[in-house]
């Protein structure tokens, strides 16, 4: 049986990543912070779709164990963080994010975990519609980053770069993102499939 790690399982997109992995029958494994306060919470509802829960912390050896006692076939990096989600973290969990710290330095931890402890899967990435060498946009110019580093990692790799991920259900409110899709200015990764780099 195919199986999966998926980081980011507890965002919008990684939410419905684990459901679809466990629909197609493969097996999949949701990270989750072990210091998240809504552990419980995400035990319960991905055990309902039948994934299990790993709460390894985000620490290089941690994880490369982590990685190498799942031998998973597909790594999910779907992390990021959003300027509302980095004032939250900051005022009622005490935690620094940034885009840097976030979509750049853990998704840099899971890949370097990766080549140690499973070159034989493949990573795939969720990057972003705009992202180019040389970008002054803080969000963007991470991704870049680590879509080169990607490319000379070594190991398998998609890298998906979907324009607008919106939808009803979403919990944050992004309007301009809702505005923005509703008038076809952009792909949507729920209605349509996202750009897929493959490596060669």
């Amino acid at each position: 049986m195919t199986r999966a790690s998926v980081a980011g399982a507890t965002g919008y997109t990684g939410r419905e990543v684990v459901r679809e992995l466990c629909r197609q029958g493969i097996s999949a494994v949701a990270h989750v912070r072990p210091d998240s306060p809504r552990l419980d919470r995400w035990r319960e509802e991905f055990a309902q779709v039948g994934a299990m829960v790993d709460t390894t912390p985000w620490e290089s050896g941690p994880m490369e164990g982590a990685l190498g006692r799942l031998r998973p076939d597909l790594v999910f990096a779907l992390l990021g963080t959003t300027r509302a989600r980095v004032r939250q973290a900051s005022q009622t969990e005490g935690r620094a994010e940034s885009y840097e710290t976030v979509d750049y330095g853990l998704t840099r931890l899971l890949l370097d975990a990766t080549v140690a402890a499973t070159p034989q899967g493949r990573f795939i990435y969720l990057s972003s519609l705009g992202v180019r060498e040389g970008s002054r946009n803080p969000y963007l110019a991470v991704r870049a980053r680590l879509e080169s580093e990607l490319r000379q990692s070594g190991v398998s790799y998609v890298v998906a770069r979907p324009g607008f991920i919106t939808g009803p259900d979403r919990e944050e409110s992004r309007p301009a993102e809702r505005v923005a899709s509703a008038g076809g200015r952009g792909p949507r990764a729920r209605s349509r499939s996202p750009r897929v780099s493959p490596s060669t």
